[in-house]
């Protein structure tokens, strides 16, 4: 019997392929929290921009961790920076790569490609809640980068650390399998990356989003 697996066999990847929602995570006790996925399908725009920044300064390759529709590779690509993208949905792979942008359809959490040597990863979107465990994540970020490299996470625009338990739901009402995911904010980030070797190299906001640049210590 195939299991259905959450971004793959879910609204997500219908989202992906259409370019547009809505699309939501609905928690368990059935409060849903927008996913902005018209925003991941749209070229690079607003807060993206001082995200790609950061990205040109740096003397080696880039790697999307949960790519999704690749806009943030593909922007890359025009600035010049060698990228690759990962994801797990193969909606989201083959759109990135229709855009141009390399990608393996894998998870963040499989073998990747030149561990240790990334210039820096990218956990952008919301994708410091993948797996549900931000322990877990915030150590594998440390593992890919270089050691001069990056973690470069986008956290909430609140203080929160939660784990919940969701289901990606679409415009009709489909739910998709339920999974474990993860809400943080800045100071709950910064914790945590200490756990995982990491320090903050800096901190910034940009049109409403807030991001975070670790580094290991």
């Amino acid at each position: 019997m195939t299991i259905a697996a959450p971004w793959v066999d879910d609204p997500f990847a219908d989202a992906v392929r259409s370019g547009h929602g809505p699309l939501w995570l609905r928690r368990e006790d059935g409060r849903r929290q927008r996913l902005d996925i018209e925003r991941w399908c749209a070229p690079a725009a607003g807060a993206d921009f001082s995200l790609l920044l950061r990205c040109t300064r740096l003397t080696a390759p880039v790697l999307d961790l949960g790519c999704g529709p690749g806009r943030l590779v593909a922007a890359l690509l025009d600035l010049g920076v060698p990228v690759l993208g990962v994801d797990v949905t193969g909606a989201a792979v083959a759109r990135t790569v229709g855009l141009g942008g390399p990608a393996l359809r894998r998870s963040v959490f499989d073998r990747l490609p030149a561990e240790g040597r990334w210039g820096a990863a990218l956990l952008a979107d919301g994708n410091l809640g993948i797996g549900g465990d931000p322990d877990a994540l915030l150590r594998r970020g440390a593992e890919l980068i270089a050691p001069d490299g990056l973690l470069l996470v986008e956290v909430e625009p609140e203080e929160v650390d939660e784990r919940v338990v969701v289901r990606v739901e679409g415009p009709d009402g489909r739910l998709g399998p339920a999974f474990p995911w993860a809400r943080l904010g800045t100071a709950a980030t910064l914790r945590r990356a200490c756990l995982a070797g990491l320090v903050e190299a800096e901190r910034w906001a940009s049109h409403g989003r807030r991001f975070l640049a670790l580094r290991k210590g």
